[in-house]
Formats: structure tokens, C-alpha cells, sequence
């Protein structure tokens, strides 16, 4: 198989809309990294762009997804960036801090996951036509929760981000988008790189 070749052919045959969305999707990743606000406008548009992608190449779960990282990215913004009443007066923003999982939480999290999981895969089995409803279902109860976690600044997060990005890669180019599995291969390597940027914010806190 000729890997550069379907590379160069994506490219040259893909949207505007694919472009833009792997552009500030990166974009939000790379924000996201570096604990900046900006991760969720960047991201809003990303997610946005991919209901419609996702939906058109029939990763129906994929769809759902990127419309709850709408909600969740609206949400996490206003998390990430409320301000104390107590010091509006010094103009100081209360800025949510890194923090660890307990270990309640994070049997929590792995109990909703799976749970996520078996309900999509029920729902794309019986309600859609996805030729890939085990893994697109397991990738989007991931992701769910890691979204969840971001929005509180856990550092587990970036755990459920490399697992769903390293499974999307062959997922996407399985599905006709070469490029998007690469923008996930970027994704994976930020999020590693996420992670150990958080610890060490976290081992200095």
C-alpha cells in the first residue's frame, strides 16, 4: 500500500471544512498543553465542523461526541475561568488548578466508561448502519469522560486522551479520512506531552 500516496491524494482531494477543522483542532490540543482558556473557542469551532464530518463518513458515535465536546467546551470555559466574587475587587480570576483523581473518582470514571460504552454499542448496533460500532462507540465512551475530567483540570485526562487517539488513527483512515488520522497521531504526541506538563505544573503547586 502506498501510504504517501493516499496522503497526497487526501490532500489534495479534501475540504476547506477538513482543513479548518484539523487546523483549530490542533490548535485547541496544543492550547489545552499549555493550561491556556483558549483551548475551548479554538475547540468549539473544531468540534463543530466535525459533527458534520463525522456524520457524513457515518461515525455516528464520532457525531454525538463532538456535539457533547459543543456542551462540555462551553461548560469547561465558564469552569476554567469563573471568578472568585471575593476578589473581583483586585480584578484577581480564580483560576482552577491541576489537581489528581482520588481513587473513588477514578473508579467512577472507568465504571461510567464502560457503562457509555455498552450503551452505544447497543445504539449503534440496533439504530444505525456504522460498520465500526465496537470501536466507535468505545472511542466516544473515552472520550466522554476524559472531556469530563478536563473540564475540571484532572490530570488523569490526558490517560483517556492517548488511548482514544491512538485507537482513532487506523479508525479514521479505516473510514476515508487519511488526514484526520494524522491530525490524531499529532494529538497523541500532545497529549503525552500534555501530560507531562501538567505533572510537572502539578509537582510545583
Amino acid at each position: 500500500m502506498d501510504v504517501w500516496g493516499e496522503i497526497v491524494n487526501a490532500a489534495r482531494s479534501m475540504s476547506v471544512l477538513e482543513i479548518l477543522g484539523v487546523f483549530f483542532g490542533t490548535l485547541s490540543v496544543w492550547f489545552s498543553k499549555k493550561e491556556n482558556i483558549l483551548v475551548y473557542p479554538t475547540g468549539i469551532i473544531s468540534v463543530l465542523i466535525y459533527v458534520y464530518l463525522c456524520y457524513l463518513a457515518g461515525l455516528y458515535a464520532d457525531t454525538g461526541i463532538n456535539a457533547f465536546y459543543f456542551v462540555m467546551s462551553v461548560y469547561g470555559w465558564y469552569n476554567w475561568s469563573s471568578i472568585n466574587k471575593n476578589e473581583v475587587l483586585d480584578s484577581k480570576v480564580r483560576v482552577l488548578k491541576i489537581s489528581r483523581s482520588t481513587s473513588t473518582q477514578n473508579i467512577g470514571y472507568a465504571v461510567t466508561t464502560g457503562v457509555l460504552w455498552l450503551g452505544l454499542y447497543f445504539i449503534l448496533v440496533n439504530f444505525t448502519d456504522s460498520t465500526v460500532p465496537y470501536i466507535d462507540s468505545f472511542t466516544t465512551a473515552v472520550c466522554l469522560v476524559g472531556m469530563w475530567m478536563m473540564a475540571f483540570k484532572k490530570i488523569e485526562n490526558w490517560f483517556m486522551w492517548i488511548i482514544a487517539d491512538l485507537i482513532s488513527v487506523p479508525l479514521y483512515w479505516y473510514k476515508g479520512l487519511p488526514l484526520t488520522s494524522i491530525q490524531f497521531a499529532l494529538f497523541t504526541a500532545l497529549a503525552i506531552s500534555g501530560y507531562l506538563e501538567w505533572r510537572g505544573k502539578l509537582k510545583q503547586a
